[in-house]
């Protein structure tokens, strides 16, 4: 089994709170036939389910469950959502285990989606697992497909959906093209008027997925110059925050790399367990620490404290 992973975005996380909090808009946009039977108020999150591949000698985890009832109807199904971030061969078996086990465990019927948001490889992805011999298909298991970087983002400009302003930045684009793409995404979002909070989940994934270098950003302000005021003034809003949060975020690594030298030169090694738990403090905490480390004579000390903060 191959797999490709290249970077350190933390895919399953960001695409995790998009896809739940934007669910219904999901389905919206990219399988709207779903809409006509599925009763939105009584969609609910299924805790993930861990299957054990012994043979391949893995363990997975489904992305997103959903239990809805059809509309009209007091019978239940499952939606079965996988997102996948790198590619992976025999990926269509793994959705059939993913489904025959849900059917088997909750006796309901599912509908199993697949996402794949990696860059490469382009090819089409199968969108079924098949048993067959000479002559009979002993299996044919079928399941939608939804590829990103087999869609055009120019289709997705127009539509008033928190999900495509999300997912555009995604999709296939050629490199001249990311700080238009950037301001589009954005652009839409100034229209959708949405929540602070789902706001920033929003920008939150398009300025993780579409960093731009210093020509790049240069041709994005000027593409925002050219808004009509209104969704301007919110852009601007969006993109003050990010410079905000990239300097706090340069404060509190700054902080954190000489809280690490104090500590080590007052205490010994960190081991890595409490550089992990150091990495989570806050600045402010950071600031607090900076003081207390002080006081410490051994590790059992840092421990003390940083239990104290939870």
């Amino acid at each position: 089994m191959k797999w490709y992973k290249f970077d350190m975005i933390d895919h399953d996380r960001l695409f995790k709170e998009l896809l739940t909090t934007f669910f219904w808009e999901f389905i919206e946009l990219f399988l709207p036939e779903i809409t006509a039977y599925l009763e939105r108020d009584t969609i609910t999150f299924l805790d993930k389910e861990v299957f054990t591949d012994v043979t391949a000698g893995e363990k997975y985890e489904t992305d997103i469950v959903v239990k809805a009832k059809f509309r009209e109807q007091e019978s239940f199904f499952l939606v079965h959502l996988e997102h996948q971030a790198y590619y992976q061969e025999a990926f269509d078996l793994r959705m059939y285990r993913y489904f025959a086990r849900l059917y088997e465990k909750y006796g309901l019927p599912v509908y199993p989606i697949a996402l794949f948001s990696y860059d490469r490889p382009k090819r089409a992805e199968p969108d079924f697992h098949q048993v067959a011999f000479p002559n009979k298909v002993v299996l044919q298991f079928n399941y939608d497909v939804i590829q990103l970087n087999r869609l055009n983002w120019r289709e997705y400009l127009q539509q008033q959906n928190p999900v495509a302003g999300a997912l555009m930045a995604k999709m296939n684009i050629v490199p001249q093209d990311c700080p238009r793409v950037k301001s589009e995404c954005l652009r839409l979002l100034a229209t959708l008027r949405l929540d602070p909070a789902r706001t920033q989940l929003i920008s939150g994934f398009i300025d993780s997925y579409l960093r731009l270098n210093a020509q790049e950003n240069a041709i994005f302000q000027a593409e925002i110059a050219q808004f009509e005021p209104t969704q301007q003034k919110v852009v601007m809003q969006i993109v003050t925050s990010w410079m905000e949060e990239g300097i706090q975020q340069g404060l509190q690594q700054g902080e954190l790399k000489i809280i690490q030298r104090l500590l080590t030169r007052r205490i010994g090694a960190i081991t890595p367990e409490l550089q992990e738990q150091l990495r989570g403090l806050s600045l402010t905490q950071l600031e607090d620490l900076a003081e207390a480390l002080l006081d410490f004579t051994s590790e059992a000390d840092l421990v003390v404290w940083l239990q104290q903060q939870q």
